[in-house]
């Protein structure tokens, strides 16, 4: 077994179900702090995290991602106990193999194979870890950054280890994500006796049209690297369960998925204009989970390109494709930011799984890009 597989093996044997942790970022920081890493523990409220580095300069590459990963559902379902990771036909299954501790391991080699060949190497190479991306990320790698932003130590160059992949390892590159802009309404109207309406203002009735009218409109048209914001209705709410009572208020939830052609406060604007065209009375409450980002060109985004062609001899794609990801909290400090990692085909499913060649095609191609930047 490779030393990519092995570390990744001992770190799915650990049932990290966010926010916990279970040790797998203490055998991280062990190994980092090997190779002359300074590691710095920041636990905030529920949530593990860490920040490590090794060099003082300029530019600091950073690799970063989570320890933490989502519920396995019944484990009766599994073929394989989701925390016994086993290689079987040539894939690796465990909970956590693509999302994320498969990237996880692939970083640490690769970093330790570098350090070995190029001690001195310029620059600076960094970890930020956190154990609670797959949760509400509220205590994770926004609270990090927050804690660099507020003694001005800058990531110039951060590599993401999401599942990036589609079909072959390193096939598509995300160089950017959507903005995501949550939303639930409550329209409000009157309960009454459904044989007497006129004494009662049904909320789904009135609602209704000015949720078509959002559902149709054309937010915008995209981009080069964006497609069009996108606008979906996920919970829609409402009555007491009799089938003989108006309801009182409608609950809507929705969501916008959004590009840099539009802001969060022209979404908030346009939409409010659309309730109050038709006339509604209603309580909203908007939350915004991620700014829209985009690393177009750079350094970063050309060492990634070479390095997965000089160790694949493919040419990857860059994509702005799929949800939201911890590069939304990293890219507004002004870092260029590329999400890389293993195919994404079975994250959050029943039995995860992950080629174990791709796994060592994928520390080669890390270990490539921190040549390529820092040799």
């Amino acid at each position: 077994m490779t030393p990519t597989l092995q570390l990744a093996v001992d770190l799915i044997a650990r049932p990290s179900v966010t926010p916990e942790d279970e040790g797998c970022q203490a055998l991280m920081m062990e190994r980092l702090a090997a190779l002359g890493f300074n590691n710095e523990p920041l636990r905030f409220g529920d949530t593990d995290n860490f920040w490590s580095r090794k060099g003082n300069s300029q530019p600091v590459v950073c690799f970063a991602g989570h320890t933490d990963v989502v519920p396995t559902g019944p484990e009766a379902n599994w073929d394989n106990p989701p925390f016994e990771p086993k290689i079987i036909d040539g894939m690796l299954h465990g909970r956590g193999a693509a999302d994320m501790k498969g990237s996880l391991a692939a970083f640490l080699v690769a970093t330790e194979r570098f350090v070995e060949k190029y001690p001195d190497h310029k620059g600076s190479i960094a970890y930020l870890i956190t154990s609670d991306e797959e949760g509400p990320a509220h205590n994770g790698t926004v609270k990090v950054i927050e804690t660099l932003e507020a003694r001005n130590e800058k990531i110039d160059m951060c590599v993401v280890g999401e599942p990036s992949s589609t079909n072959l390892v390193g096939d598509v590159i995300k160089n950017g994500r959507r903005g995501s802009l949550g939303c639930v309404l409550t329209v409000k109207g009157k309960q009454g006796h459904v044989a007497y309406p006129h004494l009662a203002k049904n909320p789904v009735h009135i609602a209704a049209p000015a949720l078509a009218e959002l559902a149709t409109e054309e937010w915008d048209q995209g981009n080069d690297f964006f497609p069009a914001t996108s606008f979906q209705i996920s919970n829609i709410n409402a009555g007491t369960g009799a089938t003989n009572v108006i309801p009182g208020t409608c609950e809507v939830v929705f969501n916008f998925r959004f590009s840099t052609e539009l802001t969060a406060d022209i979404l908030k604007e346009r939409t409010e204009a659309i309730l109050n065209k038709h006339g509604l009375e209603y309580d909203i409450d908007w939350k915004l989970s991620g700014q829209p980002f985009l690393t177009d060109k750079g350094a970063l985004v050309e060492a990634a390109v070479k390095a997965i062609k000089d160790v694949t001899g493919r040419e990857t794609e860059l994509s702005t494709s799929g949800g939201t990801s911890d590069g939304r909290f990293i890219a507004p400090t002004g870092a260029q930011v590329v999400e890389l990692g293993p195919i994404n085909a079975t994250i959050h499913q029943v039995n995860e799984h992950v080629s174990a060649d791709d796994l060592n095609t994928l520390t080669d191609i890390y270990e490539a890009m921190l040549v390529e930047l820092l040799a």
